[in-house]
């Protein structure tokens, strides 16, 4: 068996990421896979620091410019490489990327946010309910799958620093949270929670506004879920919370495969 380090990170730009010491991080941690999200560049934008890491690198761009965007960094060159899922809208954001590799195969996944008004709300219950569809289809191989990103879901009260008053609130409305816990139910595992059930404060997400991550008041909206054969790999799981290169932390996992 090999040791996979496989980090989910949503970087909030990639070029001001590289400004704050993105590739220097990656040096020193040396992850074998790095999933990311909200890239906000196209792929001839990616800063040629991170090109010379030495990755074998995708980028999944949106059509728009600077928004949006998913793309995967890894040691190992995957066997096959796919864009998007299938879906017109949420392919032109550049939202679906996966590798495959002869063990196991890994997406990097940015869902829509619902916080700008109720356009983009019932964006995002579409891009859920497509989501479904796909992820269901990836369940019929055998091979083990992982989807790494941020789903701007908090899935439970321990996810979210103060429950009450987001109750109604993008990224932690009861049918956001229901749908998570149905995806969970229907063959999937949130693989840090399962290593750290029950634990309280651990976000992944602090809002830029008012100190909030000095006072870890945050959200834990960037998962690992793996299928039930990938999941039971895991065997470390951390939130990388003293990097501030994006208002994410990287939520990093390390696997036995």
């Amino acid at each position: 068996m090999a040791s996979y380090r496989i980090s989910s990170y949503n970087v909030n730009g990639i070029r001001a990421a590289e400004r704050k010491g993105f590739s220097e991080w990656v040096k020193a941690t040396q992850p074998d896979i790095i999933c990311l999200q909200e890239l906000k560049a196209k792929a001839d934008q990616v800063p040629e620091e991170i090109h010379e890491l030495g990755y074998f690198s995708r980028y999944h761009s949106a059509e728009k410019k600077g928004y949006s965007g998913v793309g995967i960094l890894s040691k190992n060159e995957p066997i096959s490489v796919t864009e998007g899922m299938g879906v017109d809208w949420v392919d032109e954001e550049g939202r679906v990327l996966m590798f495959e590799f002869p063990k196991f195969k890994v997406f990097s996944i940015y869902a829509p946010s619902g916080t700008t008004g109720d356009i983009r709300q019932d964006l995002k219950y579409e891009f859920l309910d497509a989501f479904d569809s796909f992820t269901s289809e990836q369940l019929k191989d055998d091979k083990p799958v992982l989807f790494c990103g941020d789903f701007n879901i908090a899935h439970t009260e321990i996810d979210i620093h103060d429950p009450v008053r987001n109750k109604k609130t993008s990224g932690f409305l009861p049918e956001e949270r229901e749908w998570l816990t149905n995806f969970i139910d229907n063959g999937f595992t949130d693989v840090f929670r399962e290593l750290h059930p029950g634990v309280k404060d651990l976000y992944s997400w602090w809002t830029y506004r008012a100190g909030a991550k000095s006072r870890n008041k945050g959200w834990r909206i960037d998962y690992h879920l793996g299928s039930h054969n990938f999941g039971k790999l895991a065997k470390e799981a951390l939130i990388e919370k003293e990097l501030n290169m994006s208002d994410h932390a990287p939520v990093t996992i390390t696997y036995q495969i």
